[in-house]
């Protein structure tokens, strides 16, 4: 299975509350501090589509499992190829991109109700980063964490999120050799131990703009 790495791409995975977004925050400042020209950005997106999905995922929009699965696509879609802004024109710029989760979350996420083929001819086509962080924390501490949200979201219960879990992890593995640098960080510490072994992790690779 071979898809193009883009490099200067950095991915960040987890399941829901596993600290993707702190991480992105950390990792952005200490880019900056180090005056490091980076782009921070998240799926999904900030666009007309991810506000969609948002609007899904907070339970404001009803929408069949397979409608969800192909506006993910969309939205990626958008985030890639949008002129000057998208991640394909700026990591080609030489510029770090680092993204709070991407195609492995619809792989994650939309094969529990979709299946793996289904979801995967929907992304085959996007390009890899060349290097992709999973933030392993256990299904429980993720899911504390979750309990201080003000409202739960679609597929935070336990037992969805276990399962996302297995489909991160058999993700990982299919991938394995594929040409990314893949990394299992320990996600069940504080977040400043976090992006100390990330910080450590990326600063180890040849990644342009590092």
């Amino acid at each position: 299975m071979k898809n193009t790495i883009l490099r200067s791409f950095i991915v960040l995975e987890g399941l829901d509350g596993a600290g993707t977004s702190t991480q992105l925050k950390l990792l952005s400042q200490r880019l900056s501090s180090a005056g490091k020209k980076h782009t921070a950005t998240w799926e999904p997106t900030d666009g007309p589509v991810g506000k969609l999905l948002r609007a899904i995922l907070a339970r404001e929009v009803k929408a069949l499992p397979t409608t969800t699965a192909m506006l993910y696509a969309a939205d990626r879609n958008e985030h890639l190829h949008a002129p000057e802004a998208g991640i394909l024109a700026t990591a080609s710029r030489g510029e770090l991109v680092v993204c709070d989760r991407y195609l492995f979350s619809s792989l994650a996420y939309q094969s529990i109700e979709c299946g793996f083929d289904f979801v995967w001819n929907l992304n085959q086509g996007f390009p890899f980063p060349q290097c992709l962080l999973f933030i392993d924390t256990p299904v429980e501490v993720s899911q504390e964490r979750l309990s201080l949200r003000n409202k739960a979201e679609l597929f935070d219960s336990v037992t969805f999120q276990a399962r996302v879990r297995e489909n991160y992890l058999a993700a990982l593995e299919r991938f394995a050799a594929s040409g990314m640098a893949i990394s299992i960080v320990n996600g069940d510490r504080p977040a400043g131990a976090i992006h100390e072994e990330i910080w450590k992790i990326l600063s180890g690779l040849p990644i342009t703009g590092m």
